[in-house]
């Protein structure tokens, strides 16, 4: 008994961490083969245990492929159209939720044993992957999400203008860090593609499936006990809600910012890998150190935010003498590029909106809590949806708290202070209202390690089999809060072939110097030669000019149209997501649009061009005075 104590409470303070060499590296115990055991009635209870080791190791094997069929079984009829407050939640039949049951219970039955293969628990969280990510993608016609169609459109402008697109106005931002476009673009021109729009669809699944490898790399960086790294990688692909992986430069740069920090942890001393030359002293061998700045130079070229991300990560890093000759170079070229950068290519979205960022010093308070947006006149749904999504978020944050507390070796990993990384930026500006959850999605990767180092049995530990499978209640839940964020707003997410024709039509026939106006910016595809039409959308206006466009629909668009010719006239364009978008999010009444189309039936200058039944165009011409 009292070896068995001294072995769990040596394994808590370091989970198997070896005593000499690395530091951190885990040594994991070696439980005693069945059969061999010492002492009175061992054989009698060795048979048992056996048929159970068996059976657990049959039903893990057995429990993928079935978990894989159920879902895809699922997914063959699924009723889209009845999608409304809680998105693809309210539509995916009964044997979707199976499956990711099952496939949860298996992960814990294979977790459960030391001896199963690496391949099933990699085939386990691809699974994982798959049926969280690429469900939308196998069960929607076209490419889901306003922004990555307003990608697709910043891609198809450079590619025509060689470059800086000019007249970009509101998208002139791209101009400035167009790293994540200008890759696209050469990768068109190298296939001989005509648009992205085919591959981007599976961005979701693809930019995850390539996620994974640094984040293995860098929880094996830090312990060598495999279920503690298969189980973090679960509990972040359970925990990321915020969905920020799709056709973006965010995803792009997010996954080039955890190659660095990857590389950074496989570099220390005390990584539980074997570093390739043991006596060399702590720092970048020089070429690994060159592919760190180029893609440290990739991240400045892309992507605004991230850079600042990378440069608080590297500034927490260098703290430790452990990481300080590891981060501290990184830290100094992420500064240098970023402020190469920014003087120069990035100066005018800088120089212009430096005023903002000051004001934003000022104000730490709003900066955090501007995310937290009211919801009175959100739909029933999308409120349950914002309270899941911040307990979830609390959660993982009380949870990887707790695990540093509890599991004392977790402070020597450097994790901690990555997990804090966001913090300084999350008080120093709102980021449009999204710092706050861009701040969880960097914090995330440390965090859910800490959280499966809380949860899960360390090495040596009593009855492991029994503990690990305790946390399949806790890993459902997770899953269970995980598709509320990220399939909650589904309903205006995705688009049919008519609304995308609707736009083509516009795109086809509006000369250039055209006016668009919609309600919001669910238009996929509208913003197609961008720098030659002018785009309104109206529910992002002031609040005096919403109040008049919901008091008098018609006096409230004419504002926006009027002057309108022959040569440059107007399109107002309606359409089922448009629609959805004002009844989920409250934005606007969710009675305007029938209003809308109602009063532009007949009123002057206004003529109904296109309908499809799901989407409306009107074209306006300002008539001649009487």
């Amino acid at each position: 008994m009292s070896g068995n104590h001294h072995r769990a409470h040596a394994s808590d303070d370091a989970p198997g961490a070896a005593r000499t060499g690395d530091a951190a590296g885990t040594s994991t115990p070696v439980e005693p083969a069945a059969g061999t055991g010492t002492g009175t009635g061992t054989d009698t209870r060795t048979a048992p245990r056996a048929r159970s080791d068996a059976l657990r190791k049959w039903a893990a094997r057995v429990v993928l492929p079935l978990s894989i069929a159920l879902w895809l079984l699922s997914l063959r009829s699924v009723p889209l159209d009845r999608m409304r407050d809680l998105g693809l939640l309210q539509v995916l039949p009964p044997l979707f939720w199976v499956a990711a049951g099952l496939l949860t219970l298996g992960f814990c039955l294979a977790l459960s044993d030391r001896r199963t293969h690496g391949a099933w628990l990699t085939g386990y969280v691809l699974t994982l992957i798959a049926l969280l990510h690429a469900t939308p993608t196998l069960l929607y016609p076209t490419l889901r999400y306003s922004w990555a169609w307003k990608h697709l459109a910043v891609i198809d402008a450079m590619i025509r203008h060689g470059g800086e697109v000019p007249n970009a106005e509101k998208f002139s931002v791209y101009n400035d860090w167009p790293g994540f476009f200008q890759l696209h673009a050469l990768f068109l021109r190298t296939t001989g593609l005509e648009s992205s729009v085919g591959y981007a669809a599976w961005t979701p699944p693809f930019a995850n499936l390539l996620l994974l490898a640094p984040l293995l790399l860098l929880y094996r960086s830090v312990t060598r006990d495999r279920r503690l790294v298969w189980g973090a990688v679960w509990i972040f692909y359970s925990c990321s809600w915020v969905g920020q992986d799709y056709f973006a430069p965010q995803s792009f740069a997010f996954l080039l910012f955890m190659t660095v920090v990857a590389l950074l942890f496989r570099q220390l001393r005390s990584s539980a890998l074997p570093r390739p030359d043991p006596r060399r002293r702590d720092g970048w061998p020089p070429g690994l150190f060159v592919a760190v700045v180029v893609i440290v130079a990739a991240i400045v070229v892309s992507h605004p935010l991230t850079p600042l991300m990378l440069i608080s990560a590297m500034a927490l890093l260098s703290l430790p003498r452990r990481s300080r000759r590891l981060a501290l170079p990184v830290l100094i070229a992420a500064v240098v590029l970023t402020a190469a950068w920014d003087a120069t290519v990035a100066r005018s979205y800088i120089s212009v909106n430096i005023s903002n960022l000051i004001d934003s010093l000022t104000q730490p308070d709003k900066n955090v809590s501007s995310g937290l947006a009211a919801l009175g006149n959100a739909a029933p749904g999308q409120i349950l949806l914002s309270w899941v999504d911040r307990g979830l978020s609390a959660a993982v944050a009380v949870l990887a708290l707790a695990g540093l507390l509890v599991r004392r070796w977790t402070r020597r990993t450097s994790l901690p202070l990555l997990a804090a990384a966001p913090l300084p930026l999350l008080a120093v500006n709102a980021y449009g209202g999204e710092m706050l959850f861009r701040a969880y999605l960097f914090a995330l990767p440390p965090a859910a390690f800490l959280v499966a180092a809380l949860v899960l049995p360390p090495p040596g530990g009593r009855r492991p089999v029994a503990r690990t499978l305790a946390v399949y209640p806790l890993l459902l839940a997770m899953f269970g809060a995980l598709v509320f964020g990220y399939y909650g707003k589904e309903a205006l997410n995705q688009y049919t072939l008519k609304e995308v024709a609707a736009a083509r039509y516009v795109i086809e026939h509006a000369p250039p110097g055209s006016t668009f106006v919609t309600l919001t910016e669910d238009v996929p595809d509208l913003d197609l030669d961008y720098e030659k039409h002018n785009r309104v959308q109206l529910a992002y206006q002031e609040t005096d000019e919403l109040q008049e466009l919901v008091r008098d629909p018609l006096e409230g668009v004419e504002g926006y149209v009027y002057g309108a010719t022959e040569e440059n006239p107007a399109y107002i364009v309606l359409s089922r997501a448009q629609d959805m978008n004002l009844y989920v999010t409250g934005a606007l009444p969710a009675d305007l649009p029938e209003r809308l189309q109602s009063v532009l039936s007949g009123a002057p200058g206004f003529t109904k061009v296109y309908d499809n039944g799901d989407a409306t165009v009107y074209r306006y011409v300002t008539p001649p005075p009487d």
